[in-house]
């Protein structure tokens, strides 16, 4: 479980995170939303401690995040970044290899167990197949699905991801959520924490939102409270229709300024 209690951040003397307070639990995908500049990547690297809070505090598991060693984080925090290790000339197995550092003693060697549950791992995301190939010459979701891979290999009780749908087209941007979906709903469930632009794939992967703008916190709760018309159009400055679908909420939307004829 990953707490937030009143966290900030500012840049340049402007505040994008305004203390947020925020609830991440296992076995549950908590997806954060808001428009361009609402705060979601800075609030996910305070999470993760890329960037240290200058008020309240981030908890993992009841232990202030900023107690924990880097070993320590690592085992328990997996991250996955949009520009990681994109100009590499590791293989993918070799990249995969690395979220096994946080298990490994100072000069301890990566053993048969290590290399097992990397193969293990991406077989899980469909990738075991990619094994000896140069990572950086994978396309956008081939990497992604290696990214999490890795983070699988850290066997880490958390993972945070932000936009792993980027530049990813329709078929994979749900191949890779779907990935992330299953992760919270094995026998080891994983709190997961996930920044996403796109309101309908957040409405069909998420359980909990956190909807934020200017860097507060606006709205958070069940997905299908949170992805209220009434509430998210102020937020976002567009027209919103909400439909259901089998069961499935989906969001249609509709400009307030059409733009002029050409």
């Amino acid at each position: 479980m990953i707490t937030a209690t009143g966290v900030s951040w500012a840049y340049a003397g402007r505040r994008v995170v305004d203390r947020v307070d925020l609830l991440a639990r296992p076995g549950r995908v908590l997806g954060l939303i808001g428009p361009n500049g609402s705060g979601k990547t800075t609030l996910l690297r305070l999470l993760h401690g890329a960037l240290r809070s200058p008020t309240g505090q981030v908890e993992v598991d009841g232990d202030p995040a900023a107690s924990l060693g880097p070993r320590e984080a690592a085992r328990r925090l997996a991250v996955v970044v949009q520009e990681s290790g994109g100009e590499t000339a590791l293989t993918v197995a070799e990249m995969v290899l690395l979220g096994r550092g946080p298990h490994l003693s100072t000069f301890q060697r990566l053993g048969a167990d290590d290399h097992a549950l990397a193969l293990d791992c991406l077989r899980r995301v469909g990738a075991d197949h990619l094994g000896a190939r140069a990572f950086a010459g994978l396309s956008g979701g081939e990497r992604q699905r290696v990214l999490i891979a890795r983070a699988l290999a850290q066997q880490a009780t958390h993972l945070l991801l932000d936009e792993p749908t980027n530049h990813l087209d329709v078929r994979y941007q749900h191949e890779v959520l779907g990935l992330v979906r299953g992760l919270v709903e094995g026998p080891d469930p994983t709190a997961v924490v996930v920044v996403l632009h796109d309101l309908n794939l957040a409405a069909r992967y998420c359980d909990d939102l956190v909807l934020l703008g200017d860097g507060a916190v606006v709205a958070a709760g069940p997905a299908g409270t949170v992805l209220d018309p009434a509430v998210l159009e102020p937020v976002y400055g567009i027209g919103i229709r909400r439909v259901e679908v089998d069961g499935q909420v989906h969001l249609l939307f509709q400009p307030t300024h059409q733009g002029a004829p050409a």
